[in-house]
């Protein structure tokens, strides 16, 4: 295991955790955010479970989960380019209606300007099957993937494996450790994770242990 760029086996971390009176946050039980039964189109699982694209901008994945608040409900819409297992885009809100997921494509779409034919990923809900999502996507030349019918998503083999990862994350070791008073503290608290934490200075072990701020600038450095 690596943490912050220092390798230490479990017994080790078992151990100095138990010295300093530590507890491991346990994993919870998973929730589908999204409804797959509708009688929407579903688009073909293109996607494949191909995680590990050879470029930018070739796959993005985008999924929705909820985080409670004393005041309500906040739902979270990210996407996520597999290539840097970066966060790109995201957007939140009281409810989860389609505008929600449109929101957050449209921020990764400003961000990133991608090419025609880049692959979006998602489960296959309701939200990502709806006419206003569909919309979005073939405007801007874009590729609906799905998951398959049946596949878990809280699976690390499931068609959905990176983006419920990052929710795992999120959850264990920010928002479950925190009791937010409204839906307005704990958005600002998961931007927070978002653009410091988790693009900027977290370790990815799909990214040689580096942050995906720091592999994008390694890339980049190696093409000139």
């Amino acid at each position: 295991m690596t943490l912050q760029g220092i390798r230490m086996g479990r017994y080790k971390t078992r151990s100095l955790m138990r010295q300093a009176g530590l507890k491991p946050v346990g994993k919870r039980k998973f929730i589908h955010a999204t409804d797959s039964k509708h009688d929407l189109a579903i688009a073909p699982n293109v996607l494949n479970r191909q995680f590990n694209p050879a470029a930018p901008n070739t796959a993005w994945t985008s999924d929705i989960t909820y985080i409670r608040t004393e005041t309500g409900w906040l739902y979270l819409a990210t996407v996520l380019d597999l290539f840097p297992r970066k966060l790109i885009g995201w957007a939140t809100a009281p409810a989860m209606p389609a505008a929600l997921l449109c929101d957050a494509l449209r921020m990764a779409i400003s961000s990133r300007r991608p090419p025609a034919g880049l692959i979006v990923h998602s489960d296959r809900g309701g939200p990502y099957a709806s006419i206003q999502y569909q919309a979005l996507l073939n405007r801007h030349g874009m590729v609906c993937s799905m998951s398959r019918k049946g596949n878990c998503c809280a699976s690390e083999h499931g068609s959905d494996a990176v983006a419920e990862r990052f929710f795992l994350n999120l959850k264990m070791e920010w928002v479950w450790r925190t009791r937010y008073a409204n839906q307005e503290e704990a958005r600002k608290d998961v931007t927070s994770y978002i653009v410091d934490v988790y693009n900027c200075s977290r370790l990815h072990s799909a990214l040689d242990n580096l942050s995906p701020a720091v592999f994008k600038r390694k890339l980049t450095e190696n093409f000139h």
